[in-house]
């Protein structure tokens, strides 16, 4: 019997061969949904803009509501020329001192507010997000995955609260409920009272795209193997189905935030948001309308932050939803 003959070279041949093996190894859904999300390099720009808008609001509300050492209300009459109204210095009063300009007539820097208001606008619209993104979860999935009578009713309550117009209403309560209610007063009322009406009554858009993927999940085969292992109801719901609807969600959040941002900002702009002296982006859009012909560098400043900051959260959320997506190549 002859012993192997040892082929030149095959050892050598094993090593890399081994090493490309791990090289290759398998990667998870959130692994691949990350490399596909690095390489938008438009949506990282996006995210890194919404990080930055993030810590400062984190900072505004501790420097201004913890410390008080934002000089939003800190007037500079002496900036002002007193026959027209309007900075005395060009391009609104921009200066080392005040990097975006001042106010007319009262000279407060324009800097300090659009930092203080920032903390107000993204609280309101995370909020707002999460109370429509929570109650429209659990009634989609309730109405996808039960059918019938359940989700006949609840599609009709979308349908009603779609219907219902909603800056109407909002306006006529913001207008009669007092300055202290529920325990609250002051701008702490405002802001509950704005998160109410833009959480509650925009959960149905929500809820229909759940109830839509839910429709389609639960006829998967993986709920088929749950059911068939006697698996309870909740189980299927709370550990099988949603689950899988992390990806539509956290998309839709991502699209739901700067639409909450510009809704915030409309109600403040119409004066039944958070009251001055408080500033908002909305509140400060408003006060420039009557300025806008002497003084454009008023309503430019308000205006840049919400677009900004709206059109961030924009292309993140589309380069999430192109990084998610399983038929994505």
């Amino acid at each position: 019997m002859t012993a192997p003959m040892d082929v030149p070279g095959a050892a050598a041949r094993a090593v890399p061969e081994a090493v490309f093996t791990r090289a290759i190894g398998a990667r998870s859904l959130r692994q691949i949904s990350w490399l596909r999300l690095k390489r938008d390099r438009v949506a990282m720009a996006g995210g890194a803009v919404i990080l930055l808008l993030v810590v400062t609001a984190i900072l505004a509300g501790i420097l201004d509501r913890g410390f008080g050492v934002i000089p939003v209300g800190t007037f500079h009459q002496d900036l002002i020329d007193p026959d027209l109204q309007i900075p005395k210095a060009p391009f609104g009063g921009i200066s080392p001192s005040h990097l975006l300009g001042i106010e007319p007539t009262n000279g407060r820097d324009l800097l300090a507010r659009i930092f203080a208001g920032s903390w107000i606008s993204l609280l309101i619209a995370f909020v707002a997000t999460m109370l429509s993104v929570a109650i429209g979860t659990l009634l989609g999935v309730l109405a996808g995955y039960f059918g019938g009578w359940v989700d006949t009713l609840i599609s009709r309550l979308m349908d009603v609260f779609l219907a219902f117009p909603l800056l109407v209403f909002a306006l006529a309560l913001a207008g009669v409920v007092p300055d202290r209610a529920f325990g609250l007063s002051g701008d702490l009322l405002r802001i509950a009272l704005l998160i109410f009406i833009i959480g509650f009554f925009n959960w149905p858009y929500v809820g229909r795209i759940i109830r839509g993927q839910t429709l389609s999940l639960r006829e998967r085969e993986f709920i088929d193997a749950a059911r068939s292992l006697g698996a309870r109801q909740s189980h299927i719901l709370f550990r099988e189905l949603l689950p899988n609807l992390t990806a539509p969600i956290l998309v839709y959040s991502t699209l739901l935030i700067p639409t909450n941002i510009l809704f915030e900002a409309a109600l403040s702009f119409l004066g039944v948001g958070v009251r001055p002296p408080t500033p908002t982006w909305g509140g400060m859009l408003s006060d420039a309308t009557h300025y806008y012909q002497i003084d454009p560098e008023f309503m430019l400043v308000p205006g840049l932050a919400i677009f900004v900051t709206v059109l961030a959260f924009n292309l993140f959320g589309d380069g999430l939803r192109d990084a998610l997506d399983p038929r994505a190549r």
